[in-house]
């Protein structure tokens, strides 16, 4: 017993903290506060779930034997995974993207990214430092009041997770009955509808400035999108390779119409010499055809010097 409950109050210990963090980033990204999360209190449970899974980690793998990178690892991963699917299930629940890290480098499907994952392994290093002065201090609380405190806490967020769940239906029936096609117009209807309900519903509103939200009729459109696109690349495509081979003809024809009569045939006659050499071998020919093969060297020679006469004779050096 004593256990869970310890657990419940790390939960509650690192999803406060997890608010902090949040709440001061957007303080230097805003210039102003910010409450974050889905719900009203100060606590964000994605913080409290992933350093209450590490710590159950921690548990199963004593802390003496657990290495500072195995720590760093076992949190990596957990608290990726938590995030991935944490941002997979309010989309497909929600309809709306809470956040994403598509033009953030090495992330997977923006749901998740390199830069977030090293401080979640560097977060699981401090919960394996943390812990220990934490469950210290909960052992100073006699467990009478340390059990009333749990249990306090579970009934104060059970009662704000019922408050922001109205909101988020409210939310998600705002994006179902939108007729918009574009998420930027979504946007504006939701901050719309938010703004003229309670405080609560506006401070959702100001939780989650850049929410991406969207519907069926823009996932289709999308989907449209993206095959005109491919579509069009494959023409591209098409198109290149057609105008690469018309290029290749045409240097081929270029080639043909400037090349002399002379140097073809003076390649077909290096190719029949290459021939002859290759089929021709002296200490088994006949007489026949050694005369034939001296025969056909003369004639070479004579052919050479002949075009080499010419050669010069049109340089003007040599007129014989």
């Amino acid at each position: 017993m004593e256990t869970v409950i310890n657990y419940i109050l790390i939960f509650f210990s690192y999803a406060f903290v997890g608010w902090i963090i949040e709440v001061t980033l957007k303080l230097i990204q805003y210039h102003r506060f910010i409450n974050r999360g889905f719900l009203i209190g100060p606590w964000l449970p994605i913080y409290g779930f992933g350093a209450l899974l590490i710590t159950i980690s921690y548990d199963l793998i004593p802390v003496s034997e657990m290495s500072y990178g195995t720590a760093f690892a076992v949190s990596f991963v957990l608290c990726g995974t938590i995030e991935y699917l944490t941002s997979l299930v309010l989309e497909k629940r929600f309809h709306a993207r809470w956040w994403d890290y598509s033009t953030k480098p090495m992330n997977l499907r923006g749901r998740i990214w390199i830069g977030n994952l090293v401080l979640f392994g560097l977060g699981g290093i401090i919960i394996k430092l943390a812990n220990p002065i934490l469950l210290g201090l909960f052992g100073n609380i006699i467990m009478p009041a340390r059990a009333a405190m749990a249990g306090c806490l579970i009934a104060i967020i059970a009662a704000d997770y019922v408050a922001s769940h109205f909101v988020l239906r409210l939310v998600k029936n705002g994006v179902e009955n939108s007729q918009a096609d574009n998420t930027e117009e979504i946007n504006r209807e939701i901050k719309a509808l938010l703004s003229d309900r309670s405080v609560f519903a506006r401070r959702f509103a100001e939780a989650y400035p850049n929410v991406i939200y969207r519907t069926e009729k823009i996932a289709a459109k999308m989907e449209q999108i993206r095959k005109e696109t491919d579509r069009l690349k494959r023409s591209v495509d098409e198109r290149i390779e057609m105008i690469g081979a018309q290029i290749d003809q045409k240097k081929t024809e270029i080639a043909d119409s400037i090349e002399t009569s002379g140097s073809i045939r003076s390649r077909i006659i290096e190719k029949q010499n290459s021939l002859i050499d290759i089929l021709y071998d002296e200490n088994e020919a006949s007489e026949d055809a050694k005369k034939l093969k001296k025969e056909i060297d003369d004639e070479t020679v004579r052919l050479n010097r002949r075009w080499l006469q010419r050669g010069k004779s049109s340089d003007g050096t040599d007129e014989n």
